[in-house]
């Protein structure tokens, strides 16, 4: 996996030199048009409810004022439970006996979203488990990257390069809290106070 790097949803956009005699095409931003056919049955349960081993992975996704964000994408993309790199096809199509390791979720009214998945396991030896996110949301001119780490072994998360590179507040952002009922939390904070870690990769400059 490409090395990740802190960034922000605010961060200056690139900018282009325009070329003699045409007039630039106006940006456009990524949502919320997807929700008419990107979402699809099943998407937020890479594994049935009841599952050994499953979790809820839920949140609420909020805006600059910390106002619900109703019509967010998110997507996840993770590790099984031994901390395989999961290569199988079929997440459009679940089969509940194949874990490909991918789902999909649009937010509810409420700003919300919940995912039935398995806590995936390190990659490599003493490495934090964490899953990859990906967020689609209203006013955004691209998608944004980030994190969702499990909020243990402590002694992995104290180890990972880009936590440590994150000053206590930015770092707890990506570090998923554990609900009595064990389920996983981890809130989206698009901007303002308390925003969440970004991320930016050497291949996606855009």
């Amino acid at each position: 996996m490409p090395e990740a790097q802190a960034s922000s949803s605010t961060s200056p956009q690139p900018t282009y030199a325009a070329t003699p005699g045409l007039v630039p095409t106006p940006g456009q931003t990524v949502g919320p048009f997807y929700h008419y056919a990107l979402p699809f049955e099943g998407g937020e349960h890479l594994v049935p409810a009841g599952t050994p081993g499953s979790v809820r992975l839920h949140g609420t996704v909020t805006d600059g004022d910390g106002a619900p964000v109703p019509d967010a994408l998110i997507e996840i993309w993770q590790a099984d439970a031994e901390g395989r790199i999961v290569r199988e096809g079929g997440s459009l199509r679940r089969d509940p006996g194949v874990f490909t390791g991918f789902g999909r979720t649009q937010t509810w009214r409420d700003g919300g979203y919940s995912f039935t998945t398995l806590e995936p396991g390190p990659t490599s030896e003493g490495a934090a488990p964490f899953i990859a996110v990906t967020v689609f949301a209203r006013g955004l001119l691209n998608r944004l990257f980030t994190r969702v780490y499990l909020p243990e072994p402590a002694a992995a998360l104290e180890s990972d390069s880009l936590l440590a590179s994150l000053d206590p507040a930015d770092r707890a952002t990506l570090v998923a809290s554990r609900e009595p009922d064990g389920s996983l939390r981890f809130d989206i904070r698009l901007q303002g106070d308390g925003e969440t870690v970004f991320l930016r990769y050497p291949r996606h400059s855009v």
